[in-house]
């Protein structure tokens, strides 16, 4: 690749017209691009650097954002995404991005992306990412640096981002639409050990469960709407068995809800320990 070469990034599963040009991401500018700068700029200036960095606008008006060098796992999931040392890091990173985000007072017309929002019920916290998939976290040394693609970032609480990080790491959903490595995981361990390293307090845990129940019900209804309203990317998703996907997540959640309560009420934080001791080396974390 020349340093003048735009190269096509394809990973995400909304956003189109995002290309790398040498050490920089160009991406077309939205109506929330100026609120999201506003949180990656103070997120620096926090010290924060599992985000990019947003450089402005180019000559194309296209927004420029920092690249991240690294990977991102894409489907299915390679097996350096699915352990535990993998679950922990992911935990320790979103606390630190929500410790430096809460310290950000965003103005008050700042214009996130709240369509047909899922949001918990409850006085916003923070500025969260709200999409932390696979696709939206970035490796480097086999380990989780850095969260890309803030689209959906806006006010929320950090149960909220805690719970949608969960939907798709833990993950909370049916084994018949869990990516292969994922298929015989133990939820229930791997949600206690994810709250555990984040640092939730047993009276946060009880509730996690009961906001992953809202969470997909809201989720449903958001993604609906969406389709139904901007077409597109939403729409192909939604064709594709999205809703369906989420209605059996939620069944399965209500199936498995006495024995994944049962491990969040249980400590997890001996094993937590266990778990960052293993964690590759190759950069600090």
């Amino acid at each position: 690749m020349t340093v003048d070469q735009e190269v096509p990034l394809c990973g995400g599963d909304v956003t189109e017209g995002v290309v790398r040009l040498g050490d920089t991401v160009r991406r077309p500018v939205r109506p929330h691009t100026a609120a999201v700068h506003g949180l990656l700029r103070h997120l620096e200036e926090a010290g924060f650097e599992g985000a990019p960095r947003a450089l402005g606008v180019d000559d194309r008006g296209r927004e420029v954002l920092s690249w991240m060098p690294g990977e991102t796992p894409q489907r299915p999931l390679p097996g350096y995404a699915v352990t535990d040392e993998t679950l922990v890091a992911l935990a320790r990173l979103l606390r630190r991005f929500h410790d430096a985000a809460s310290s950000y007072d965003p103005p008050a017309d700042a214009a996130w992306d709240i369509a047909a929002t899922s949001n918990l019920d409850g006085d916003p916290e923070l500025i969260g990412h709200c999409d932390v998939t696979p696709a939206n976290v970035v490796f480097r040394g086999g380990v989780p640096y850095a969260f890309i693609d803030f689209d959906l970032a806006r006010p929320t609480t950090r149960l909220f981002d805690v719970v949608t990080t969960l939907r798709h790491w833990a993950p909370i959903a049916d084994p018949a639409d869990r990516d292969p490595l994922q298929r015989n995981a133990d939820v229930g361990h791997r949600l206690a050990l994810f709250c555990a390293a984040y640092g939730l307090d047993p009276e946060r845990r009880r509730e996690v469960l009961p906001a992953a129940r809202i969470r997909f019900e809201r989720s449903y209804a958001a993604m609906r709407t969406r389709a139904e309203r901007e077409g597109g990317s939403w729409a192909r998703m939604w064709r594709l068995g999205a809703g369906e996907h989420i209605r059996r997540a939620q069944d399965w959640l209500e199936r498995s809800w006495d024995e994944l309560d049962a491990h969040l009420l249980c400590p997890a934080r001996a094993h937590v320990h266990t778990v960052e001791a293993k964690l590759p080396h190759a950069r600090d974390t």
